[in-house]
């Protein structure tokens, strides 16, 4: 079964019943299960780790999701290294790459879709990704 890389903000959507995306991310999250592995990396859990106090109670969430954790491989940071080099030359003004930087390696790199609603940067540093977003469902 394919993997579909889940983005943080879906996953604080249903943590968080956000009024907005909570029904989108949810339909996501349940659409895909049904055809592919939902996946996340260690960025994304120590994103969404913020929100938790103990690790007990973030893994009592994650549970009934069915994550699977994948590793960051050298070929995923070597292409955040460059994503985040472009973004630096193309004036940002970040010191360290950003999350979405080792997000969006990681699932270019994999062939993995990405399931997000912060598409911006994903869209401007890695323009073939597949995104599974609020534009494209």
């Amino acid at each position: 079964m394919r993997g579909v890389l889940v983005d943080s903000c879906v996953l604080l959507d249903v943590f968080e019943d956000d009024p907005q995306w909570y029904s989108w991310s949810v339909a996501q999250l349940e659409r895909y299960s049904e055809t592919h592995t939902l996946l996340i990396n260690p960025v994304i859990y120590a994103e969404i780790s913020i929100g938790f106090e103990r690790i007990e109670d973030l893994e009592r969430h994650l549970g009934p999701m069915r994550l699977n954790i994948e590793p960051l491989r050298k070929e995923s940071l070597f292409l955040a290294g460059k994503a985040f080099l472009a973004y630096r030359r193309g004036g940002g003004q970040r010191s360290l790459p950003l999350p979405d930087f080792f997000i969006g390696a990681q699932a270019a790199v994999e062939g993995w879709p990405l399931m997000t609603r912060d598409v911006a940067r994903f869209r401007t540093y890695f323009p073939t990704l597949e995104l599974v977003c609020p534009d494209s469902t």
